[in-house]
Protein backbone atom coordinates (compact mmCIF):
# COMPACT_ATOMS: atom_id res chain seq x y z
CA UNK A 1 0.00 0.00 0.00
CA UNK A 2 1.47 3.35 -1.02
CA UNK A 3 1.91 6.26 1.34
CA UNK A 4 -0.99 8.24 -0.19
CA UNK A 5 -3.37 5.33 0.29
CA UNK A 6 -2.24 4.94 3.89
CA UNK A 7 -2.83 8.62 4.64
CA UNK A 8 -6.21 8.44 2.92
CA UNK A 9 -7.39 5.50 4.99
CA UNK A 10 -6.10 7.17 8.16
CA UNK A 11 -7.97 10.40 7.35
CA UNK A 12 -11.14 8.49 6.54
CA UNK A 13 -10.90 6.60 9.83
CA UNK A 14 -10.49 9.87 11.72
CA UNK A 15 -13.46 11.42 9.91
CA UNK A 16 -15.63 8.40 10.67
CA UNK A 17 -14.44 8.55 14.28
CA UNK A 18 -15.79 12.09 14.76
CA UNK A 19 -18.98 11.58 12.78
CA UNK A 20 -17.91 13.14 9.47
CA UNK A 21 -19.11 10.18 7.43
CA UNK A 22 -20.15 12.16 4.38
CA UNK A 23 -16.82 13.97 4.28
CA UNK A 24 -14.97 10.66 4.43
CA UNK A 25 -17.06 9.25 1.58
CA UNK A 26 -16.50 12.36 -0.55
CA UNK A 27 -12.75 12.35 0.13
CA UNK A 28 -12.47 8.74 -0.99
CA UNK A 29 -14.53 9.48 -4.12
CA UNK A 30 -12.40 12.47 -5.14
CA UNK A 31 -9.08 10.77 -4.34
CA UNK A 32 -9.95 7.92 -6.71
CA UNK A 33 -11.21 10.19 -9.49
CA UNK A 34 -9.06 11.32 -12.48
CA UNK A 35 -9.45 15.00 -11.52
CA UNK A 36 -7.79 14.62 -8.10
CA UNK A 37 -4.18 15.42 -9.08
CA UNK A 38 -5.16 18.57 -10.97
CA UNK A 39 -7.42 20.03 -8.30
CA UNK A 40 -6.69 23.31 -6.54
CA UNK A 41 -6.26 22.73 -2.80
CA UNK A 42 -9.11 25.08 -1.84
CA UNK A 43 -11.41 23.49 -4.41
CA UNK A 44 -10.54 20.11 -2.93
CA UNK A 45 -11.42 21.25 0.59
CA UNK A 46 -14.63 22.85 -0.68
CA UNK A 47 -15.81 19.70 -2.42
CA UNK A 48 -14.99 17.47 0.54
CA UNK A 49 -16.82 19.77 2.97
CA UNK A 50 -19.92 20.47 0.83
CA UNK A 51 -22.01 17.30 1.43
CA UNK A 52 -21.37 17.33 5.19
CA UNK A 53 -22.22 21.01 5.46
CA UNK A 54 -25.41 20.58 3.40
CA UNK A 55 -26.54 17.60 5.44
CA UNK A 56 -25.99 19.33 8.77
CA UNK A 57 -27.59 22.56 7.57
CA UNK A 58 -30.67 20.64 6.40
CA UNK A 59 -30.94 18.74 9.68
CA UNK A 60 -30.60 21.95 11.70
CA UNK A 61 -33.29 23.65 9.63
CA UNK A 62 -35.66 20.69 9.96
CA UNK A 63 -35.11 20.62 13.73
CA UNK A 64 -35.85 24.32 13.98
CA UNK A 65 -38.98 23.95 11.82
CA UNK A 66 -40.14 21.05 13.99
CA UNK A 67 -39.54 22.94 17.23
CA UNK A 68 -41.30 25.99 15.78
CA UNK A 69 -44.30 23.82 14.80
CA UNK A 70 -43.72 24.78 11.19
CA UNK A 71 -42.44 21.46 9.84
CA UNK A 72 -44.18 20.55 6.59
CA UNK A 73 -45.62 24.04 6.23
CA UNK A 74 -46.09 24.64 2.48
CA UNK A 75 -45.69 28.41 2.81
CA UNK A 76 -43.40 30.12 0.30
CA UNK A 77 -42.56 33.78 0.91
CA UNK A 78 -41.99 34.28 -2.84
CA UNK A 79 -45.72 33.73 -3.35
CA UNK A 80 -46.63 36.60 -1.01
CA UNK A 81 -46.84 39.25 -3.73
CA UNK A 82 -49.50 41.72 -4.85
CA UNK A 83 -51.92 40.25 -7.38
CA UNK A 84 -55.49 40.63 -8.56
CA UNK A 85 -56.48 38.29 -5.72
CA UNK A 86 -54.46 39.74 -2.86
CA UNK A 87 -52.95 43.14 -2.06
CA UNK A 88 -50.54 44.04 0.72
CA UNK A 89 -50.42 47.47 2.33
CA UNK A 90 -47.82 48.86 2.36
CA UNK A 91 -46.93 47.44 -1.04
CA UNK A 92 -43.93 45.12 -1.07
CA UNK A 93 -44.05 44.53 2.70
CA UNK A 94 -43.52 40.72 2.47
CA UNK A 95 -40.35 41.16 0.41
CA UNK A 96 -39.05 43.81 2.82
CA UNK A 97 -39.69 41.58 5.83
CA UNK A 98 -38.20 38.51 4.14
CA UNK A 99 -34.75 40.08 4.60
CA UNK A 100 -35.34 39.32 8.32
CA UNK A 101 -33.82 42.63 9.35
CA UNK A 102 -36.87 43.20 11.56
CA UNK A 103 -35.74 40.21 13.63
CA UNK A 104 -32.18 41.47 13.76
CA UNK A 105 -33.51 44.83 14.98
CA UNK A 106 -36.03 43.27 17.41
CA UNK A 107 -39.09 44.84 15.75
CA UNK A 108 -42.71 43.66 15.90
CA UNK A 109 -45.04 42.95 12.99
CA UNK A 110 -48.84 43.14 13.10
CA UNK A 111 -50.61 41.43 10.16
CA UNK A 112 -54.27 42.35 9.72
CA UNK A 113 -56.90 41.06 7.32
CA UNK A 114 -60.19 39.23 7.02
CA UNK A 115 -60.52 35.47 7.41
CA UNK A 116 -58.70 33.57 4.62
CA UNK A 117 -56.90 36.72 3.48
CA UNK A 118 -53.48 35.10 3.83
CA UNK A 119 -52.35 36.34 7.26
CA UNK A 120 -51.34 32.92 8.52
CA UNK A 121 -49.66 32.07 5.22
CA UNK A 122 -47.50 35.19 5.37
CA UNK A 123 -46.62 34.68 9.05
CA UNK A 124 -45.68 31.04 8.51
CA UNK A 125 -43.72 31.90 5.36
CA UNK A 126 -41.70 34.46 7.32
CA UNK A 127 -41.27 31.96 10.15
CA UNK A 128 -40.01 29.32 7.73
CA UNK A 129 -37.42 31.70 6.28
CA UNK A 130 -36.43 32.80 9.79
CA UNK A 131 -35.76 29.19 10.86
CA UNK A 132 -32.70 29.20 8.59
CA UNK A 133 -31.00 31.54 11.06
CA UNK A 134 -33.15 31.94 14.15
CA UNK A 135 -35.17 30.11 16.80
CA UNK A 136 -38.89 30.53 16.06
CA UNK A 137 -42.15 29.55 17.75
CA UNK A 138 -45.59 29.50 16.10
CA UNK A 139 -48.68 29.58 18.38
CA UNK A 140 -52.42 30.13 18.25
CA UNK A 141 -53.42 32.85 20.70
CA UNK A 142 -56.10 30.99 22.70
CA UNK A 143 -53.98 27.86 23.18
CA UNK A 144 -50.86 29.90 23.97
CA UNK A 145 -52.48 32.01 26.70
CA UNK A 146 -54.51 29.16 28.21
CA UNK A 147 -51.43 26.96 28.53
CA UNK A 148 -49.39 29.72 30.18
CA UNK A 149 -52.13 30.69 32.64
CA UNK A 150 -52.82 27.07 33.60
CA UNK A 151 -49.12 26.51 34.18
CA UNK A 152 -48.81 29.70 36.22
CA UNK A 153 -51.58 28.49 38.52
CA UNK A 154 -50.42 24.89 38.83
CA UNK A 155 -46.63 25.16 38.85
CA UNK A 156 -45.16 28.64 39.11
CA UNK A 157 -41.45 27.64 38.86
CA UNK A 158 -42.25 25.70 35.68
CA UNK A 159 -44.22 28.70 34.39
CA UNK A 160 -41.20 30.94 34.94
CA UNK A 161 -39.01 28.52 32.97
CA UNK A 162 -41.59 28.42 30.19
CA UNK A 163 -41.76 32.22 30.00
CA UNK A 164 -37.96 32.41 29.83
CA UNK A 165 -38.09 29.98 26.91
CA UNK A 166 -40.77 32.08 25.18
CA UNK A 167 -38.71 35.22 25.69
CA UNK A 168 -35.62 33.60 24.20
CA UNK A 169 -37.20 32.82 20.84
CA UNK A 170 -35.83 35.23 18.26
CA UNK A 171 -39.27 35.26 16.63
CA UNK A 172 -42.58 34.52 18.36
CA UNK A 173 -45.66 34.19 16.11
CA UNK A 174 -49.10 34.57 17.71
CA UNK A 175 -51.86 33.69 15.24
CA UNK A 176 -55.64 34.22 15.55
CA UNK A 177 -54.89 37.08 17.93
CA UNK A 178 -57.99 37.99 20.01
CA UNK A 179 -60.15 35.91 17.70
CA UNK A 180 -62.28 34.99 20.70
CA UNK A 181 -63.19 37.14 23.70
CA UNK A 182 -60.70 36.95 26.56
CA UNK A 183 -62.71 36.74 29.78
CA UNK A 184 -59.84 35.69 32.03
CA UNK A 185 -57.96 38.67 33.44
CA UNK A 186 -54.94 36.42 34.06
CA UNK A 187 -54.61 35.83 30.32
CA UNK A 188 -54.49 39.58 29.68
CA UNK A 189 -51.75 40.01 32.29
CA UNK A 190 -49.71 37.14 30.86
CA UNK A 191 -50.07 38.52 27.33
CA UNK A 192 -48.91 41.96 28.42
CA UNK A 193 -46.00 40.48 30.37
CA UNK A 194 -44.78 38.48 27.36
CA UNK A 195 -45.16 41.38 24.91
CA UNK A 196 -43.49 43.89 27.22
CA UNK A 197 -40.53 41.70 28.15
CA UNK A 198 -39.91 40.68 24.54
CA UNK A 199 -39.75 44.36 23.56
CA UNK A 200 -37.31 45.02 26.40
CA UNK A 201 -35.13 42.17 25.13
CA UNK A 202 -35.43 43.32 21.48
CA UNK A 203 -37.15 40.06 20.51
CA UNK A 204 -39.52 40.18 17.54
CA UNK A 205 -43.16 39.15 17.67
CA UNK A 206 -45.54 38.65 14.76
CA UNK A 207 -49.23 38.96 15.60
CA UNK A 208 -51.98 38.00 13.12
CA UNK A 209 -55.51 39.29 13.68
CA UNK A 210 -58.67 39.55 11.64
CA UNK A 211 -59.81 42.31 13.97
CA UNK A 212 -58.37 45.79 13.61
CA UNK A 213 -56.76 47.25 16.75
CA UNK A 214 -59.66 49.60 17.47
CA UNK A 215 -61.83 46.48 18.00
CA UNK A 216 -59.48 44.80 20.47
CA UNK A 217 -60.92 46.53 23.53
CA UNK A 218 -64.23 44.73 23.05
CA UNK A 219 -62.37 41.41 23.00
CA UNK A 220 -60.73 41.90 26.40
CA UNK A 221 -63.64 42.73 28.69
CA UNK A 222 -63.78 46.32 27.41
CA UNK A 223 -60.59 47.01 29.36
CA UNK A 224 -59.49 50.24 27.67
CA UNK A 225 -56.18 50.46 29.56
CA UNK A 226 -55.09 46.93 28.68
CA UNK A 227 -56.30 47.28 25.08
CA UNK A 228 -54.28 50.45 24.65
CA UNK A 229 -51.18 48.85 26.17
CA UNK A 230 -51.49 45.78 23.94
CA UNK A 231 -52.15 47.93 20.87
CA UNK A 232 -49.04 50.06 21.45
CA UNK A 233 -46.82 47.00 21.79
CA UNK A 234 -48.23 44.94 18.93
CA UNK A 235 -48.39 47.78 16.40
CA UNK A 236 -45.21 49.49 17.63
CA UNK A 237 -43.22 48.93 14.43
CA UNK A 238 -44.77 47.31 11.33
CA UNK A 239 -48.47 46.97 10.52
CA UNK A 240 -49.50 45.15 7.33
CA UNK A 241 -53.01 45.03 5.96
CA UNK A 242 -53.93 42.25 3.54
CA UNK A 243 -56.93 42.76 1.26
CA UNK A 244 -58.30 39.59 -0.32
CA UNK A 245 -60.48 39.88 -3.40
CA UNK A 246 -62.59 36.77 -3.83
Amino acid sequence: MNNGETILLDLEAQMHGIGLTLMAKKLDEIYRSPKYLGMDKLDLVSEILAPEYQDRTTKRLNNRLKNARLIGTPCDISKCVDSTIRQYTPAGAPKLLSSLKFIEDGLNVCILGASDSGKTYLAKALGTVACEKYRVSYNRCDEFLTALVDLKQSNYPKYERKVRKVLNFHLLIIDDFLLNTVTNERQVKVLLEVLEKRIELSRSTIVCSQREPDKWQAMIMNDAVSADAINKRVTKHYTIMIKHNE
